[in-house]
């Protein structure tokens, strides 16, 4: 098929929840893509993080087909070989000790949210249900996870939300002591904002964090969904700061492609539930789990989290080299391959120019750029990305 009759087949009968772009891609191998025109791009946007390793990526692709002819799916009324394995990675380079497999970031945090809730039930009473979240943050588009979400935007047309949550700004310190209380059951945190406008979070709001939580008798949840597998230049966004989460959620990169999502719980939290309070049909299915050891043994074991804090240090450096030369750009901010660039402008012109002489990147809250690239890039990959951003950028009228 053209591009054209796959976009407008498409638009005929596929519900329009996404926003999408003229583009119908149909090949990927390693940072690049075709659309079906076969025109090439450089896809600085990996499927909004996903796509770590690069697209195809031989390993995760073999691992996907040995998997596919030997046992595609059973359910979770049985034991499940990739699945304990690739629960033993996690836990083996985390602070977690106990993995619940799901499918997808929200229902990562679904999970947790959950699992705080219960937790905080049996250890502090009736009352100990609130849940506290930071402003522009992003949790997910089910029920809880939006309510989570700290941003009116997603959460229009569909109240009531649940009860029980309560917003600080991110990084405000003081807030954050202020919001917590006997109450309090968990504080929900992105280590960096990623829908918001790639935010970092500093080293006092996380460890204020986790006093509170400790001095409350509260859990400490980091939604790892974006930032985490690598992205910020090591394996777990929390590791830059020495600040252990209760539990933490995973999704996006973890299948290097292939839907999976995971909740990881110290054992003490972990024991709240219990056979019947949580699960998944799919969760944890031999398929995926084979997909993510596959990936996850890559990035661990072939210095992929290295490259990103490297090739991320670069790629900084050269949009800060930017940010000298037009006015537009407000600040250049990030960490590892997860960077933003505000603008005084409106991001959408630049977006899609640069879509037009082949790169790919995103734009979040209107005149943030967003860049994710995979994080197998190289430093002329980056250098060709600047080209065209350079480019581009000289055009703009402001």
């Amino acid at each position: 098929m053209t591009g054209a009759e796959i976009i407008q087949l498409t638009d005929q009968y596929v519900m329009h929840t996404y926003g999408r772009l003229p583009l119908a891609l149909v090949r990927g191998e390693g940072a690049r893509v075709w659309d079906a025109d076969g025109k090439e791009y450089l896809d600085f946007v990996a499927g909004l993080a996903v796509c770590s390793l690069g697209h195809c990526h031989p390993a995760v692709v073999e691992a996907i087909a040995a998997q596919a002819r030997t046992l595609i799916h059973v359910s979770n009324l049985y034991y499940i070989e990739p699945q304990a394995r690739l629960a033993r990675l996690l836990v083996e380079n985390s602070c977690g000790d106990r993995v619940f497999f799901c499918n997808s970031g929200a229902e990562a945090n679904e999970a947790a949210i959950k699992l705080a809730r219960k937790y905080g039930k049996l250890h502090g009473g009736p009352e100990k249900y609130e849940i506290i979240t930071a402003l522009q943050s992003f949790h997910g588009r089910t029920l809880a996870a939006i309510t989570a979400t700290a941003q009116p935007k997603y959460q229009q047309g569909f109240e009531p939300l649940p009860a029980g949550f309560k917003y600080v700004p991110f990084n405000d310190v003081e807030a954050l002591s202020r919001a917590v209380d006997s109450r309090t059951c968990a504080v929900l945190l992105e280590p960096v904002q990623g829908e918001g406008g790639v935010h970092v979070a500093t080293q006092a709001f996380l460890k204020t964090a986790r006093d509170l939580c400790h001095r409350h008798g509260a859990l400490l949840i980091f939604d790892e969904v974006q930032c985490g597998l690598g992205r910020t230049g090591k394996f777990l966004a929390y590791q830059h700061y020495g600040v252990e989460p209760d539990i933490f959620t995973l999704a996006k990169a973890l299948g290097g492609g292939f839907p999976i999502g995971a909740m990881v719980a110290r054992e003490e939290v972990a024991a709240a539930f219990k056979p019947g309070d949580h699960a998944s049909t799919f969760g944890g299915n031999p398929l995926a789990c084979a997909a993510g050891l596959a990936a996850m043994e890559y990035l661990l074991g072939e210095g992929v989290v290295e490259n990103a804090a490297r090739v991320g240090a670069y790629f900084q450096e050269r949009l800060s080299e930017l940010a000298h030369r037009f006015p537009f750009i407000r600040e250049v901010r990030g960490r590892g391959l997860m960077l933003g660039v505000e603008l005084s402008v409106a991001g959408k012109e630049i977006v899609d120019r640069c879509r037009e002489r082949g790169l790919l990147i995103n734009c979040v809250d209107g005149h943030i750029l967003r860049f994710l690239p995979p994080l197998i890039i190289t430093p002329a990959d980056v250098d060709a990305a600047i080209a065209i951003l350079s480019g581009v950028m000289g055009e703009i009228k402001c």
